[in-house]
């Protein structure tokens, strides 16, 4: 097989790369993030123009990617300008529209490959500790509709939401893989609360409370009780773009590093020069190999049998997580006291880093995850 990425993947993460250097620097970013949208919404379309969002969904479905090297081509490039915005989120909910299908599904779709809409997927709960089956929010069927209660957590760019993707229990108990359900609900629903915040890497996320929130029958996504497998699927997708991400950001903190050990001189000669130094950077070098040859196995895995392929994904996210979390602890010490200042970009970098962990799953839960598939297999 070959992993090398295909002329129009690279041209477009070129493209992307070029367009965030000069018209979205990182100064723009934490300018915007201390308020909802948290991003530039002109940014946002410009780069669903350039195909950015199209990239990450099938031909078919109006895209002309979807793929997971797609993904990954993508959000490698967007990591390595540390771009703020709901790519993520965009992402999860249109990977779950493909999969339900249907004409309502499609016409949102196409929207959000547009930028004519943001879509939040409120998935995650308080008490849920990552686990995809663990849904506590109810949904109770009434006349004409339904009715949803809940709590949803961390919910990406949630405040900047023009609808969400809800999941909520129809039936079985709060654990129970079986019985979950995904609905469409408009951001502006009576009984919907949402509290946005900034999380330390400049990103925004909400909080979102249902309180007998009512929908329509038509905004049932797919079959009752049966989107947990569509949850997963949308998940992995998830997954592949955050350790793509990491993986894009690593390279940034790599290249400034060494370009810090080059210049910055003691006893008259530059830092780089002392063994024990080279001898850190050749394990950074090392470690984001290996992080990059986890996401390489993750997106060969993603087309195969469940639990080979959860296992590479689970595999890819506990490698990112511990790679990103020593190469951001090395870049910072390598650095000295400048290397947590907030005028020096590496600062932003290494808290991205360190947040993407906790993104869909941190190395402890993906570490046991991938154990308890080995067991099932």
């Amino acid at each position: 097989m070959d992993f090398n990425p295909t002329d129009d993947q690279r041209m477009l993460a070129d493209t992307l790369r070029r367009f965030v250097a000069e018209r979205y620097p990182l100064e723009a970013r934490t300018r915007l993030s201390g308020a909802a949208p948290g991003y530039s919404t002109q940014a946002w379309r410009q780069l669903a123009e350039l195909g950015a969002l199209g990239a990450l969904f099938d031909p078919e479905l109006g895209g002309y990617g979807g793929g997971p090297d797609d993904i990954a081509a993508v959000f490698e490039a967007l990591g390595s300008g540390a771009v703020a915005g709901p790519f993520l989120a965009s992402l999860l909910s249109g990977s779950c529209l493909a999969s339900v299908g249907g004409e309502q599904a499609e016409a949102l779709l196409q929207a959000i490959i547009a930028g004519d809409a943001v879509i939040a997927f409120a998935h995650q709960e308080p008490g849920s500790r990552y686990e995809l089956g663990r849904v506590e929010t109810t949904a109770a069927a009434g006349a004409g509709g339904w009715r949803l209660s809940g709590a949803k957590a961390v919910v990406s760019y949630g405040d900047a939401a023009d609808q969400f993707i809800v999941s909520a229990r129809t039936s079985g108990a709060p654990d129970d893989e079986q019985g979950v359900s995904l609905f469409l609900v408009p951001a502006g629903a009576p009984g919907l609360s949402i509290r946005g915040y900034v999380g330390v890497d400049g990103a925004r996320s909400a909080e979102v409370l249902l309180d007998q929130v009512e929908v329509g029958a038509d905004r049932l996504l797919g079959v009752a009780g049966g989107a947990f497998e569509v949850i997963e699927k949308a998940t992995g997708a998830g997954v592949v773009a955050l350790c793509a991400d990491g993986v894009g950001a690593l390279d940034v903190v790599k290249d400034m590093t060494a370009e810090y050990l080059r210049t910055r001189k003691q006893f008259g000669q530059p830092i780089g020069s002392f063994q024990a130094l080279q001898h850190r950077m050749a394990t950074v070098l090392i470690e984001i190999e290996q992080a990059r040859s986890a996401l390489t196995n993750a997106v060969a895995a993603f087309g195969g049998p469940r639990v080979s392929r959860e296992r590479a994904l689970s595999a890819a996210k506990y490698t990112l997580g511990r790679v990103a979390a020593l190469v951001a602890e090395e870049a910072v010490q390598l650095h000295g006291g400048i290397g947590m200042t907030w005028e020096l970009p590496l600062s932003h970098y290494v808290k991205r880093l360190i947040m993407l962990d906790h993104l869909l799953g941190d190395v402890d839960h993906h570490l046991e995850r991938y154990i308890a598939l080995g067991r099932a297999a």
